[in-house]
C-alpha cells in the first residue's frame, strides 16, 4: 500500500480565530478534521483534544493485531468526547464546548471513517465523488423529514445547528463506515466551512481536473470567494497503491 497526503486550514473570511484542528500521521496512516465549538477558546480547546486524543490511542494499540481498527476508532473518539466533558467541567469558561469529528484510517486492505456532526468524509472514485457520511445536523433531519427541500438546507437559518457532537455529552454514538481499498482513489475530508459552499459536483470537477493539491487549495479559494463565512478545513488521502 502506498498513500499520499495533504491538507489545508484557512481562517476564512468572518472569524478572526481558527476553530479547527486536523491531524495528518502517515506512519499510523490516521487522518482526521475536527471543527470546534463553544464560547472563548472552547472550539478551538476540543477540537485540538479531540485531534490529539484518537492519535494517542492509535499510537498506543499500534502492532496489536487483536484490535479492529473501527473498534480503535470508535473507542477513541468516545473517549476524547470523555476528556472534552471533564475539561470543561473544570474550567466553566469552556462549558458547553465540543467539537465535530471526521477521522479516516486506512489499514492496507480498507479504509475505516468514524464521524460525529457535520464534517464530511467523500470518496473520489473512478471519476465520481460521494458522500460517505451523513450529516448530524438539524436540517438534514428536516431534510430527511421532507419539511425542506435540498435546496432550502442550503440556506437555513439553522444550518450550522448540529444534532450530535463529542464533548457536549458524556457519551456520543458514532457512525462507521468501511470501504476496499483501491488504487487511484481519493478520499476527501473536510469542515463544513467548504461543504457549505462548495458543493459535491463542484469538488468533483476539481479533482478531476487537477492535482489534489492544487485542486484542495482551489475549493478552498472558491469557499472564500464565496464569503468565506466559517473556517475551510479538508485532509486529502490518495490511494496511489492497494
Amino acid at each position: 500500500m502506498r498513500i499520499r497526503s495533504c491538507a489545508i486550514s484557512d481562517v476564512g473570511r468572518k472569524r478572526q480565530k481558527n476553530e479547527d484542528s486536523y491531524l495528518i500521521n502517515d506512519e499510523l496512516n490516521l487522518f482526521i478534521v475536527a471543527d470546534g465549538m463553544g464560547g472563548h477558546a472552547g472550539g478551538e480547546y476540543a477540537s485540538r483534544i479531540a485531534i490529539t486524543t484518537i492519535e494517542e490511542m492509535f499510537r498506543s494499540t499500534q502492532g496489536n493485531t487483536k484490535l479492529e481498527g473501527d473498534h480503535v476508532l470508535r473507542n477513541s473518539i468516545q473517549d476524547a468526547g470523555a476528556k472534552i466533558v471533564a475539561k470543561a467541567e473544570e474550567d466553566k469558561a469552556l462549558r458547553g464546548m465540543g467539537t465535530t469529528v471526521i477521522a479516516l484510517h486506512i489499514d492496507g486492505k480498507r479504509a475505516v471513517l468514524g464521524h460525529v456532526g457535520d464534517s464530511r468524509g467523500y470518496l473520489y472514485r473512478d471519476g465520481i465523488l460521494e458522500q460517505l457520511t451523513e450529516d448530524h445536523s438539524l436540517v438534514n433531519e428536516q431534510v430527511k423529514s421532507g419539511l425542506i427541500t435540498q435546496e432550502e438546507a442550503k440556506t437555513h437559518q439553522f444550518k450550522n445547528i448540529i444534532t450530535r457532537s463529542v464533548g457536549v455529552t458524556p457519551e456520543v454514538e458514532v457512525d462507521l463506515v468501511n470501504k476496499k481499498l483501491k488504487a487511484g482513489d481519493a478520499y476527501l475530508l473536510c469542515s463544513d466551512g467548504l461543504s457549505n459552499l462548495v458543493d459535491a459536483k463542484e469538488m468533483e470537477k476539481e479533482l478531476r481536473e487537477r492535482e489534489p493539491l492544487l485542486a484542495a487549495k482551489t475549493m478552498v479559494d472558491l469557499a472564500n470567494k464565496r464569503g468565506g463565512d466559517d473556517n475551510i478545513t479538508l485532509v486529502l488521502v490518495e490511494v496511489l497503491e492497494a
